[in-house]
């Protein structure tokens, strides 16, 4: 998959285009269900992904609290997981940000990037104020010579819209296989493994410990997980039992994420993790004492390795 993130300077190779156009924040069902239309719309022509870089909700509103799925990263590693190949990942600021909607029509899709067909949903708005509708993107396709296909809202197995609003609240409720039934797959966080306190070591649970920050957080507590080694000498798949939150144990602390990985043993500093989240095992809890909470380690471990066996 190749990223291209400008509009202006686009090697011919990466024009012509069929294009899925949106945030893409989770990749979910309803996303795919986008992107699939794109595929079909050209068959012939490279299939790809418009996004934006920051999100504009994070543009708008910079000090609002922590809401995105996946950071721009996995976001681009799910993507190219489904098949895109090129991703236009553009930056997402004032220049873009004040563009006329027909003026983001004719600069971005048919001089900039060349598109030969885009797919939207249904609600999709553009332009500066959000003034463009996906009525008026039909309206530019015909003018400027571009496809336009609107695609309808799609439903998960249970009925609910498959949004990145319903995926956020339930990930909020400790409910991730809810959120898997709407992502299509397990609910993700990526990143750097970083340094910590060894805390985990000196227990007899070595972890590894990645940050959130960025990131909508979801129910603090104990989870059974699937982890994704992506690169270096353990690449691979590995179960394990991960904890979101603040470690209460140990007084204030950042929200972030530690891992166990079971039947592991190696440095995995600096080391790209997915850590996919299966099933929620318990909330955040102080305990008397380490002999206590080393006695519940063992018993989370125990249960999510069951859990996951049965995957």
């Amino acid at each position: 998959m190749r990223i291209i993130r400008d509009y202006q300077f686009v090697s011919p190779e990466d024009r012509g285009a069929s294009v899925a156009i949106g945030n893409f924040d989770g990749v979910h069902v309803g996303h795919q269900s986008v992107i699939d239309l794109a595929r079909q719309a050209a068959p012939d022509a490279p299939l790809g992904v418009m996004t934006f870089e920051p999100h504009p909700r994070e543009y708008f509103a910079p000090d609002a609290p922590p809401f995105r799925l996946t950071n721009s990263e996995a976001r681009a590693s799910r993507l190219e997981k489904i098949g895109i190949e090129r991703l236009y990942e553009l930056p997402f600021n004032t220049a873009l940000a004040t563009l006329e909607p027909r003026e983001f029509a004719e600069q971005v899709i048919v001089e900039g990037l060349g598109l030969k067909h885009v797919v939207v949903g249904a609600d999709f708005c553009f332009g500066k104020g959000r003034l463009g509708t996906a009525d008026d993107l039909i309206a530019f396709g015909k003018e400027f010579g571009f496809g336009v296909t609107i695609s309808p809202l799609i439903e998960a197995g249970d009925g609910k819209v498959s949004s990145s609003t319903n995926i956020r609240a339930a990930l909020t409720n400790g409910l991730p296989r809810e959120a898997a039934e709407m992502l299509g797959h397990w609910h993700r966080i990526e990143g750097p493994v970083i340094g910590g306190e060894q805390r985990g070591r000196e227990l007899g649970y070595p972890t590894a410990n990645m940050s959130i920050d960025g990131l909508h957080p979801p129910k603090f507590g104990v989870y059974a997980v699937l982890i994704d080694v992506l690169d270096g000498p353990y690449e691979g798949t590995y179960h394990g039992a991960a904890s979101v939150g603040v470690r209460p144990m140990f007084g204030e602390n950042l929200p972030n994420i530690e891992t166990f990985l079971f039947d592991f043993s190696g440095d995995l500093y600096g080391t790209q993790l997915s850590i996919g989240l299966v099933e929620y095992l318990r909330p955040e809890m102080k305990f008397d004492g380490l002999d206590a909470l080393i006695a519940q380690m063992d018993a989370d471990c125990d249960k999510a390795r069951a859990i996951l066996s049965a995957l």
